[in-house]
């Protein structure tokens, strides 16, 4: 009897023990095999074909109007010929040409994503959390360059047209020449317009100092006008008009690598 009556103390020593407590570990990203990645290469590029073409058949709706909108500077000057096509398909190809521009402008949101799904992976969290808030501001700094490119081309168009001598030396432009100078152009200035970007995403990454930015101020005038001749070549004004939007974005570039050296080492205090 008094073996079967047993204390809690009693009862403990001879139960079994408790079985471990699951140990949460941590998530580890797993590294992707070379198939995978040639796998999800070709998922984002087929995205990025679907994207452009679904745009580019909305834009071959579109061109005739923007190429009303673009040739406007040119037919608005001294001389009021239209533009010229020297080759039966010149018209259809250069609507074509406008069509895949206009495609890639309004699936660039979606082309963006889709780099960014693709290389975020490979990143660390660091990383990530360094690049992800300029994707969306690379995004307005094209639509900026875009705009400031629509805003110039006149003026452009205007000084370059401006050394013509009456019954002497009169333009012949085509419509090659023409659209091939504004496409340039609009290049330019929206590559131009993420150097900002670039700038900041290099201070934060710990390659370039804001004081080495401050030092390298004279270098750095001629480097952009010498930059801004060889995107707009043959057009001085256009040069001009680019080394005096880069220059204050280098001075903005400065302002915002000091800010962002500034939380890094409140950070790591």
């Amino acid at each position: 009897m008094s073996e079967l009556i047993q204390s809690p103390d009693d009862r403990a020593m001879h139960s079994p023990p408790a079985p471990p407590a699951p140990v949460e570990h941590e998530p580890v990203d797993r590294l992707m095999t070379l198939g995978e990645h040639l796998t999800e290469l070709r998922r984002r590029l087929a995205i990025a074909i679907l994207t452009v073409t679904v745009g580019s058949i909305i834009g071959f709706f579109l061109a005739p109007e923007a190429i009303r909108i673009l040739a406007d500077p040119i037919l608005a000057g001294p001389s009021d010929e239209p533009l010229r096509f020297t080759q039966p398909a010149g018209g259809f190809m250069l609507q074509l040409k406008l069509a895949l521009m206009i495609g890639i402008a309004l699936g660039f949101p979606i082309l963006l994503y889709q780099i960014w799904a693709f290389v975020s992976p490979g990143l660390n969290e660091r990383e990530r959390a360094l690049a992800r808030p300029w994707i969306p501001l690379a995004l307005l700094f094209l639509v900026l360059g875009i705009v400031l490119a629509y805003t110039v081309l006149p003026y452009a168009v205007a000084f370059l047209l401006g050394f013509q001598v009456p019954g002497v030396v009169e333009p012949l432009i085509t419509v090659d020449a023409y659209f091939g100078f504004v496409t340039t152009m609009f290049l330019a200035f929206s590559l131009v317009m993420q150097f900002p970007v670039a700038m900041i995403l290099l201070a934060r990454a710990g390659v370039i100092s804001p004081d080495r930015l401050r030092r390298s101020r004279r270098y750095v005038v001629l480097g952009l006008f010498i930059v801004a001749v060889v995107v707009t070549p043959g057009d001085p004004f256009s040069s001009i008009i680019l080394t005096l939007v880069m220059y204050p974005l280098y001075e903005v570039s400065i302002v915002l690598a000091v800010r962002a050296e500034k939380r890094k080492l409140a950070g790591n205090g």
